[in-house]
This record gives C-alpha cells, structure tokens and sequence, in this order.
C-alpha cells in the first residue's frame, strides 16, 4: 500500500490524510511527489485521472484519490480511535462540524489567496471571519469542534487554517481566544507534523 503525498508536506488535503494516518497509528509508504508536476504525469494520471493529491494506492494496484474518501477507507479498516463517531448523533455532529470545516473555511481560505481575483480573494475573507467567529462561539463550549471528542473536523480545520496563515496571510484575531486556544492544542498533537 503506498500514499502519494506532496514533497513539500504542506499542501492541506494530503497534510488532513496524513494526520488521520497518524491519528490512527497507522503506516504507510509514502511517495513523496513534486506538487505540480510528477502528479501530472500520464503515468501518475492512471492512478488519479484528475491529477490531484492525495492518492492511496492498495496492494491490488486499486487507487483511491480524494482525501476524505481515504480517510473513510482507514476508518472502516481500523475503527480505533474512532474519527467520524460512532453513535448517529455523533456522526451526524462530526459530519456537520467537518462539512463546515471543509466548504466554508477550507475552500475560502484557498480562494483568499486571490488566484480567481481580488473580488472573490475579499469575500472568501469575509467568509473565513464569519467561520472563524463561528467557530470560536462553538470551541467557548466545546474542547473540539464536534464536541469532547478529537475528529476529523479538527483535522479538517486545522490544516484549513495552518495553510491560510503560511500561505494566504490569514490572520486569527485576538478577539477569537477559544479559536487561538484550539488551534495551539491541535498543533501540539503529534500528528500536526505528518
């Protein structure tokens, strides 16, 4: 089984597979593949006609591609510890908090970047704020963003957030302490440096 990942471990949706990976005490080899480039090849687009990374390819030569879809595979092939919940509210919670997580944080701090125009870049940043603030009300109650339990959200979230500081020029204002003070817990997981 190996992992195609980017050389640079910056890129999120790679970095969320690797977190879950080491969330999980799971190991896999990983390929180690130039962003742009050797995932654009014709060999590497057998694999993932669309070209993207991450790719988890099985020993039977089977390729998944799309970082959640991976996640779910090593969530059904080793339940512990469990990472998208395991009662129907809970799943349900975790869903709803990583949906949030990934279209209205993830997506708009990839857009503040501003390669589809100023325009766009100025509203993905006035929609990352209002998740932001969402967010910091939710963690004043809550130690993780689907509750007391650690998830695939926070994943989500977090590697959102840590490529729009490093990259976008996002910033976490002060006035969102419970965010502040999630996001340092989260970077001293070990899984933060997968």
């Amino acid at each position: 089984m190996k992992l195609y990942s980017d050389s640079t471990k910056t890129a999120p949706s790679p970095r969320r597979v690797r977190m879950f990976l080491s969330e999980k005490h799971i190991e896999v080899d990983v390929v180690a593949m130039a962003l742009h480039e050797d995932n654009r090849t014709e060999a590497f687009r057998r694999k993932n006609p669309i070209g993207t990374l991450p790719v988890l390819e099985l020993d039977d030569g089977t390729c998944i591609a799309e970082s959640l879809a991976i996640c779910r595979y090593f969530e059904a092939e080793s339940p512990e510890p469990v990472l998208f919940g395991v009662s129907p509210l809970q799943i349900a919670t975790i869903e709803m908090w990583n949906r949030r997580a990934e279209l209205n944080f993830y997506l708009p701090i990839e857009y503040a970047g501003g390669f589809l125009g100023a325009e766009v870049a100025d509203r993905a940043r006035k929609n990352v704020d209002k998740m932001l603030n969402l967010f910091d009300a939710n963690l004043a109650q809550h130690e993780f963003l689907a509750g007391k339990e650690f998830s695939v959200a926070d994943i989500t979230a977090k590697v959102a957030i840590d490529f729009g500081v490093r990259y976008n020029d996002i910033v976490v204002p002060e006035s969102y302490p419970h965010f502040r003070r999630w996001s340092d817990q989260m970077g001293a997981r070990p899984s933060a440096a997968a």
